[in-house]
């Protein structure tokens, strides 16, 4: 059976030491099933997108590659991360194992291009979250940019959700085998699909208690892998913390889903 890609860690890079505890447990907690799994740590350097400006964005390209790096170096685990401008990629994959095209720029032909380029030289995967605004056949536009560069085994596309109506994010579950039918996987996003952008006025609200469901129902739909944000204590994550998941509560998530996985290919 082929392994399930899995894209765990913190939603913005805090600081070292909470970027080593994380990769540590989720290393831990899910080495029994490393047979069945694709394990990547991920974590933003910045998040641009906050909807305050006074909120917490990150330490910055040059550090939060320094702490990629260490991750990756410590305890083995290929990185992801988001970039921002088309300028950020070549560095990025100089050191990162994944780069993702932030939901709202992903039909930025320069980004698409620049990430895909980098991903070539480097030999990494261009991961790109389909906007809240796109419907899952216009994703078609964003493969064709990217392949214009890469091989498809090497582009992965994650549904996170689309807009329906104010601070609210609904997944279409036959998105993921629309996506897959051009030649790529389909990654589902577990926890931003749950997220109620500005929900909280200058801050993101979200429904914790429905990543599980939604997860299980993407899983069994045909996605490829689960991409999901956790931290240790969610309440006093800097970024996202209404939608983390509680770091104890990840082997539980993935072994379930894994259970479901493996009926689906039964």
């Amino acid at each position: 059976m082929k392994k399930m890609d899995f894209y765990i860690g913190p939603c913005v890079i805090e600081s070292p030491a909470l970027a080593q505890e994380i990769a540590e447990r989720i290393l831990k907690d899910l080495g029994p099933f490393k047979n069945e799994i694709n394990l990547h740590f991920k974590g933003s350097f910045d998040k641009a997108n906050r909807s305050s400006f006074t909120s917490y964005r990150g330490p910055g390209l040059d550090e939060g590659l320094k702490i990629l790096q260490m991750i990756n170096k410590q305890y083995g685990l290929p990185t992801l991360t988001d970039f921002h401008t088309p300028d950020q990629a070549m560095a990025i994959a100089e050191v990162v194992h994944v780069l993702q095209v932030p939901a709202f720029l992903c039909r930025q032909t320069d980004m698409i291009f620049s990430g895909a380029e980098a991903c070539k030289k480097f030999d990494r995967e261009l991961k790109i979250k389909k906007g809240q605004f796109l419907s899952p056949e216009e994703t078609k536009n964003i493969v064709d940019k990217a392949s214009h560069f890469l091989p498809k085994d090497k582009i992965i596309l994650t549904e996170r959700g689309s807009s329906f109506g104010y601070n609210n994010l609904v997944v279409d579950m036959a998105s993921f085998q629309i996506m897959k039918s051009f030649g790529v996987r389909a990654i589902h996003d577990a926890t931003h699909c749950v997220q109620r952008p500005g929900g909280l006025g200058t801050a993101t609200g979200g429904k914790r208690e429905q990543i599980l469901t939604l997860a299980r129902a993407a899983v069994a739909a045909g996605a490829d892998g689960v991409f999901m944000e956790c931290h240790p204590n969610p309440e006093k994550a800097l970024s996202d913390a209404a939608t983390a998941l509680p770091l104890d509560s990840v082997k539980t998530v993935v072994e379930k889903l894994l259970t479901i996985r493996r009926a689906v290919m039964e």
